[in-house]
């Protein structure tokens, strides 16, 4: 059975330009953050390969300030994107522990 509210027909024009303008900006950060996750296993590997530890906490909180000005700067709630960036580092730094204990 169809779902009327996601009938074309009832669905204020409006609103499906909107949705669609979503739907792209959501695939472009899929995208973005394949590419992002693309160059943090390359740095995983050279740290194995060099030995260092899987976290840096100096440069996560230099990005976390970073981010959180850039944040303000776009209209964007800081803490939504500390909490956005913590979770993506610690998604990274499990990749990295991963590399260095030869499971990638």
């Amino acid at each position: 059975m169809s779902d009327p509210a996601s009938d074309d027909t009832t669905v204020p024009a409006e609103l499906l330009r909107l949705r669609s303008s979503i739907d792209n900006i959501d695939a472009a950060l899929v995208h973005l953050l394949a590419e992002r996750f693309k160059a943090t296993q390359q740095v995983g590997v050279l740290k194995a390969e060099k030995s260092l530890p899987p976290a840096d906490p100096e440069r996560e909180e230099r990005q976390i300030t970073r981010l959180r000005a850039l944040a303000d700067d776009a209209g964007l709630d800081p803490v939504f994107a500390e909490k956005f960036l913590n979770f993506v580092i610690a998604e990274v730094i499990h990749h990295h522990e991963r590399i260095a204990s030869g499971e990638e």
